[in-house]
């Protein structure tokens, strides 16, 4: 019964760690309810869309269930982050200009632990469309998970100020205290 119960307590803590990391999924979804496919736009590798339009051809990145963001999509709920990697990495190939296939790609690295990689992803995500909320928060999250809280606190409170209710950001902040004061009682 002791087993069960640390079982169940220990998917607990693993649920809720992730649960505040705004990842893979629904990354660059607005107030107005639209995906991530939605408000970025596939390009291919010479011209880019502008942020949230369609490009010239009407195609969108992550509209089609067999693309590499949509099945990269499904491999990171599914925990399966070395295949969402690889997809995710198809899709930044393919379309280099798609900032949610890199922050997504970065998501990735961050749960393989592969954080130099996830640091040029990030990088690459801020370039194409800014230092974003959604992108903010998954640095700040991705900080947390390599023990440098300092950093962590950084990235969180500049997305709290860019957007104070965020649920997210929010979310990460209180895994960040919550993390501190468990630090500084085992001391």
């Amino acid at each position: 019964m002791r087993q069960v119960l640390g079982r169940l307590l220990l998917a607990a803590c693993v649920g809720l760690l992730l649960a505040g990391c705004n990842t893979a999924g629904d990354a660059f979804s607005d107030a107005g309810g639209k995906s991530g496919a939605d408000a970025f736009a596939a390009a291919g590798p010479q011209e880019a869309a502008p942020f949230g339009e369609p490009t010239p051809q009407g195609n969108l990145l992550g509209a089609n269930a067999a693309d590499d963001l949509s099945l990269g999509k499904g491999y990171f709920r599914a925990a399966n982050y070395g295949m969402a990697e690889k997809h995710f990495r198809r899709a930044v190939e393919l379309h280099p200009t798609d900032a949610e296939a890199w922050l997504d790609l970065a998501a990735s690295y961050d749960h393989l632990k592969r954080f130099d990689l996830a640091d040029r992803a990030y990088a690459q995500a801020i370039g194409l469309a800014g230092p974003k909320i959604q992108i903010l928060n998954n640095q700040g999250y991705s900080y947390m998970l390599r023990g440098d809280n300092v950093r962590a606190l950084r990235k969180l409170d500049e997305a709290r100020r860019r957007e104070p209710g965020n649920p997210y950001v929010l979310s990460n902040l209180r895994l960040l205290e919550e993390s501190a004061r468990r630090s500084k009682a085992i001391e």
